[in-house]
């Protein structure tokens, strides 16, 4: 990946002002002009402070493992769904199981998706 890429997409979906945690990779290094940007340098060290790679890395185990052995297959136009759903489970991994569900019921009252959102196809017929 380019640097102006990594730029660009961050600069899509991170908004300005936001922490942002990397390594020293020097792709990084610009990050720090719309955002502030913490570095950890794993050749010095791991763990600065909030600084290190276990904070993100669980949700990846998490997301990978639902992949590969739950959902199989993920299509990449519903791709963000499997994001935001792992980002729930693990956001929420303190809850039981019925508390999470509970909570996802009271997101969902009122709401409604149509054939249309969810497939990105108008229906047949």
């Amino acid at each position: 990946m380019r640097k102006h890429h990594l730029l660009d997409e961050v600069a899509k979906r991170v908004p300005d002002g936001a922490t942002v945690y990397t390594d020293a990779l020097k792709l990084y290094q610009d990050l720090n002009l719309h955002h502030q940007h913490k570095v950890i340098d794993h050749a010095q060290r791991l763990v600065d402070g909030q600084i290190h790679p276990n904070g993100c890395e669980p949700y990846w185990s998490l997301l990978k493992r639902a992949i590969k052995r739950t959902y199989v297959s993920v299509e990449p136009f519903h791709l963000f769904r499997y994001l935001d759903e792992q980002a729930f489970r693990f956001n929420e991994r303190t809850l039981t199981d019925a508390e999470r569900f509970k909570s996802t019921l009271q997101h969902v009252v009122g709401r409604r998706v149509t054939f249309t959102e969810l497939t990105g196809n108008s229906p047949v017929g």
